[in-house]
């Protein structure tokens, strides 16, 4: 059974909130964008948090039979980017997340809400 892009997005936030990611947000992007659903921005406060966030993210993705599309940036841990096909999640080094704030670029998508 495939999983929806909302379960999807809702499974890549609880992971990241499970490795303390910071500020995590989820944009609704459907009725803006082509490329996903839905964007995940997260950050963490050092290279090694950014890569546990980033590996539990992938681990719970592989979990609920996922496949993951790419990933990028574990090496440097400064930006990994996660494609999950509808759900892209953009993993920050905190002083990068500020210089590159995709959030403004972003800024016409809905922050989804969770209760």
């Amino acid at each position: 059974m495939a999983v929806q892009s909302n379960q999807l997005m809702k499974i890549a936030v609880t992971a990241a909130e499970d490795k303390k990611a910071m500020d995590v947000i989820a944009l609704d992007l459907k009725d803006i964008s082509l490329v996903a659903d839905y964007f995940i921005i997260c950050s963490g406060n050092s290279d090694t948090q950014v890569q546990a966030i980033a590996t539990e993210v992938r681990k719970q993705a592989d979990l609920a039979g996922v496949r993951i599309r790419g990933m990028e940036g574990m090496d440097s841990a400064r930006w990994v980017l996660i494609d999950l096909g509808d759900v892209v999640v953009h993993i920050f080094h905190r002083e990068e997340r500020e210089y590159y704030n995709i959030e403004r670029l972003w800024s016409d998508a809905k922050v989804v809400e969770f209760a």
